[in-house]
This record gives C-alpha cells, sequence and structure tokens, in this order.
C-alpha cells in the first residue's frame, strides 16, 4: 500500500487495521512524529527520572495515566496499542517478540511514555534545501550504538544511540542551525565526522535501520536518538517493556512546528 500521501487520519486508520506495517520517515508530513515506551508502573518513575536527566536522547512528550493506553496531550483519539506500525516486547532485557498490535500484551499496571523523533526535523532540514539520504532511499535511517554512557536513573542505565545522515560538507552548519530548533526532538547534533570518537567502527552496518549512501564531500552528522531505551533495555534487562520497533514511529497530532523554538 502506497502511504505516502494519505492525511494523519488516513494514516493512523490504515496502521490501526494493519494494513501498513512499514517505516515512517517522511509520512504524513508536518506532523511529529514520537518514540514509543511502555513500562510497568514500578518503573515509571525511574524511567520519568531517566528522560529527565537525558533530555537529548530521550525527549518527553507526553505520559499516559496507567492502565491507559490513550495519550491525551498529543494524540487524544489515538490507541497507543494499535497505532504504531510495529512494536517490540522485551522481557528482562531480552527482545521476545515483534508485533503489529500489543491488545494481547496490554496490562492494567502499564504507562507509556512518548519521546521526540528526529523524523520530525526531517521537513524542516528538506525545505532548507538539505538533503535526508535515508528517505530519497526509501529505507529507515541508520541507527548506532555509541560508547557515550547516558546518567544513569534508578535502575535505567546503559549508552546512548544516535541517528546518522550524511550532510553535504558545505550545508553542516545550516543543519545544525536548522535542528537546533527543535529541542522537542533531539535538536542540534551531538557529534559531527569521525564516527571512532563515538566507537562506530563501520557506517555500513547499523545497530538498528538500514545503511545509506554516503557520498563524496559528504560528513556524517549524528543526533540522539530516542532509539537509546532499547539499548537501556538490554543493559538495565526491566522485566517487562514495550517499544515501537526502530524507525516504525507514533505520529502525534501536533505539527512539526509547533515544537520548533524561534
Amino acid at each position: 500500500m502506497d502511504v505516502r500521501h494519505l492525511s494523519l487520519p488516513e494514516l493512523r486508520e490504515v496502521i490501526r487495521r494493519g494494513q501498513y506495517t512499514g517505516p515512517t520517515p517522511g509520512l504524513a508530513p508536518g506532523y511529529a512524529q514520537a518514540n514509543v515506551v511502555i513500562l510497568p508502573q514500578k518503573y515509571a518513575f525511574d524511567f520519568l527520572l531517566f528522560c529527565f536527566r537525558n533530555p537529548k536522547p530521550c525527549p518527553l512528550l507526553d505520559v499516559t495515566d496507567v492502565g491507559s493506553p490513550v495519550p491525551r496531550m498529543v494524540a487524544p483519539e489515538a490507541d497507543l496499542r494499535t497505532d504504531v506500525p510495529r512494536y517490540r516486547i522485551w522481557e528482562n532485557g531480552v527482545l521476545k517478540a515483534e508485533v503489529t498490535d500489543i491488545r494481547d500484551y496490554w496490562r492494567d499496571d502499564l504507562v507509556g511514555f512518548l519521546l521526540g523523533c528526529s523524523f520530525t526535523f526531517e521537513a524542516a532540514l528538506l525545505e532548507a534545501g538539505i538533503p535526508v539520504r535515508h528517505i530519497e532511499e526509501g529505507c529507515n535511517v541508520p541507527m548506532f550504538v555509541t560508547n557515550r554512557p547516558c546518567t544513569p536513573a534508578g535502575v535505567f542505565h546503559g549508552p546512548m544511540v544516535v541517528s546518522m545522515r550524511p550532510i553535504p560538507q558545505e550545508q553542516v552548519v545550516r543543519a545544525v542551525q536548522v535542528t537546533s530548533r527543535f529541542p522537542a526532538v533531539h535538536g542540534a547534533p551531538v557529534h559531527i565526522g569521525d564516527p571512532e570518537a563515538l566507537g562506530i567502527r563501520d557506517l555500513a552496518k547499523p545497530d538498528f535501520g538500514d545503511p545509506v549512501t554516503i557520498r563524496p564531500g559528504e560528513v556524517p552528522v549524528f543526533w540522539a536518538c530516542g532509539v537509546t531505551p532499547q539499548a537501556v533495555a538490554m543493559s538495565a534487562k526491566p522485566e517487562f517493556m514495550i517499544t515501537h520497533a526502530p524507525g516504525h514511529m507514533f505520529i502525534t497530532d501536533p505539527k512539526d512546528e509547533e515544537l520548533a523554538v524561534l
């Protein structure tokens, strides 16, 4: 199904029906996308504190009521159990399943967290004439686990994950300026250039997502990534956790520009 030209309500409906289960970069242009983390209530405060201490990889947009799948602040008509194209089920830090609907996994003690996603600022990059390679190539953004530890909070600890976009050298400064306007969705890059400084050995082998072409004269630019909680899950090993599959985001009601600052 070609979903590139669907409106947000239409896209959310086809995702809810299981008719689209692919990645979401470039979809519902103009609307902010979000990472999803769902945890039992006993972990909720620790994770909230983790987000507070690590705002670059985990910029918090909304938190649901205990047992409710409705993100009241950013999408009050949506349902986190069905409105993400693909989910991951984690048990004790181990990925147990990847599914397109989590109604069978839902519990009355679960709390949902929505975190800002860098897909949100990609429309602004394109408007500024800056290429976004994974959209050009019709694939997922490449994501890498780094050697940079997050600040621990309660039971949660682990490395930061970054997303990478190759930017023409002469446009790197402009890319920094554009994305700096979006602190609620990771904001400015955390690193520019040498991937080995982040512990990344091979840009052609991302830990999540897909490799993209890096052309002559382009510089790898790295943004903090909302897949970080999945790397943290592997380190902290909470007994139960649900996340989106990398690149398969929840699309919210707010427009991109509502999350921007002047």
